[in-house]
């Protein structure tokens, strides 16, 4: 097979490689040449992988080509590029949960998305970083090596899927898996300029499934988040909170600018809760709600709904459950977990049974607001997070452990309502790091958020090249 393209074969999406394989213009072996050089050159400084395994991946890769040359491709995937969370189980590998408390034993199994990925033929090139116990919003990790962000080095990428949202950024072939339970799709990739999905809760299951954690694609562009979408999305009877299996046609993501016009669109610009809004986010998101109008949809802005004790409840919460966790733990292992989360998580040592009651409660208090809040509405954009990307070595945006939730306030709320959100490229800051729009809709109503995704990927403003290494090998 020959190259008969001009972009990077590292940077082709779904459809090109898709169609490259049928014809016979490329091989799923250059493609996967391209990518282990891509990542060589970039992982020096980037970090933003585990367990990459260049000839482990080149074998999957001819694997794909015989495949293809014998007319038997698995489908859409076979042979594509894609990476996968280090918290996301792929049998044979250990899974650190990014932190060196851990022993690392092999797992005896595949994940539900790492097992369809493999039935449809991908070639796994690495596992992606993360921070320990996917509790920061940042690539700070006792057991990884510091990920940075690929727009500018000395800024986190975002996180917990930090390695898989500087990995998309970077170029490291058009797939890559992440999970978010208040963010963590979301918030990397409006860091790192790329596009994700948080679908409907249950949408693709899970192993250890959790109330609001989910899984979801994290891609330079729509089309390859929404035909991963039709791999990962399913069934596996492992996860006892999946959905009943899809009727979904994920190839219909593909429409015009026109399917915005007449829809009933939400601004939503006050979280209600944590950092203030920095003025260049807003410049963005409220030029890209303009755009939107300006293709037909009716825009109404609404109130802020989360409330800085639904906020607080949910860390108090969360902290118990890790402290919990964290003092099973024998004190040499213990003491090995990054001491940021260990203050934040013993910190909920003295709470009583009626604070963690009322903070559990927060959770359900905010899913209820959010359902009020949108149900009106078709789609509801907004910010992703309030900030810009803090420092790389940072934990957080505060770098406080008693504040390590101000910037979520505008993404947790569709965790614990379970409705699907996005978050799209929209724009700019004045350093030229990228900024997200984030886009909601109603519970199931995935393909809806792609395709509205879609219809402004078309009409956003001009974007910038993605970023390149800075000292190639």
């Amino acid at each position: 097979m020959s190259t008969s393209t001009s972009k990077p074969l590292h940077a082709l999406g779904v459809q090109e490689l898709h169609a490259a394989y049928a014809a016979r213009e490329l091989s799923p072996v250059e493609v996967a040449r391209s990518v282990n050089e891509r990542i060589a050159a970039y992982e020096p400084e980037l970090h933003a992988t585990w367990l990459f395994r260049p000839e482990l991946a080149l074998e999957q890769a001819r694997a794909s080509e015989a495949r293809w040359l014998a007319g038997k491709p698995l489908g859409t995937l076979d042979g594509v590029p894609v990476t996968i969370k280090d918290n996301l189980a792929t049998e044979g590998d250990p899974m650190p949960l990014g932190t060196a408390a851990y022993d690392l034993v092999p797992m005896t199994y595949d994940s539900p998305p790492a097992a369809r990925l493999k039935e449809d033929g991908t070639v796994l090139v690495a596992k992606t970083t993360m921070p320990d116990l996917g509790m920061l919003s940042s690539g700070l990790s006792s057991f990884h090596e510091l990920s940075r962000n690929p727009w500018d080095l000395s800024r986190t990428p975002g996180g917990s899927s930090a390695g898989a949202g500087a990995a998309a950024a970077a170029g490291y072939g058009p797939l890559h898996v992440g999970t978010d339970i208040g963010g963590s799709l979301r918030l990397p990739a409006s860091w790192c300029g790329i596009y994700t999905l948080k679908p409907s809760f249950g949408r693709i299951p899970l192993s250890s499934p959790y109330m609001g954690r989910c899984a979801g694609p994290m891609t330079r562009t729509v089309a390859d988040s929404a035909l991963m979408m039709a791999s990962v999305a399913q069934p596996d009877d492992r996860d006892y909170s999946e959905l009943p299996p899809p009727v979904i046609d994920w190839t219909a993501f593909e429409v015009d600018p026109s399917f915005i016009k007449g829809k009933r669109v939400a601004l939503h610009m006050d979280a209600g809760c944590g950092l203030p809004l920095d003025p260049q986010i807003a410049e963005a998101v409220r030029r890209a709600a303009k755009l939107i109008e300006a293709a037909g949809a009716v825009i109404e802005e609404i109130p802020a709904f989360m409330t800085p004790k639904m906020l607080q409840g949910m860390d108090h919460f969360w902290r118990m459950r890790s402290c919990i966790d964290i003092q099973a733990m024998a004190p040499e292992k213990r003491a090995k977990i990054l001491p940021y989360i260990r203050e934040w998580a013993e910190s909920a040592a003295g709470f009583s049974g009626a604070h963690i009651f009322d903070a559990y409660s927060q959770f359900i208090a905010a899913r209820a607001a959010t359902i009020a809040a949108t149900k009106a509405y078709d789609f509801v954009i907004s910010p992703v997070s309030p900030n810009m990307p803090a420092p790389a070595d940072h934990a957080s945006p505060t770098n406080d452990p008693m504040l390590p939730l101000e910037h979520i306030g505008f993404t947790v709320p569709y965790n614990m309502s379970e409705q699907p959100a996005a978050s799209i490229n929209c724009g700019y800051s004045a350093e030229g790091m990228p900024i997200g729009l984030q886009i909601a809709g109603r519970r199931f109503d995935d393909l809806g958020v792609l395709q509205f995704s879609r219809a402004f990927e078309q009409i956003r403003e001009p974007q910038k090249p993605w970023p390149e290494p800075s000292t190639p090998r």
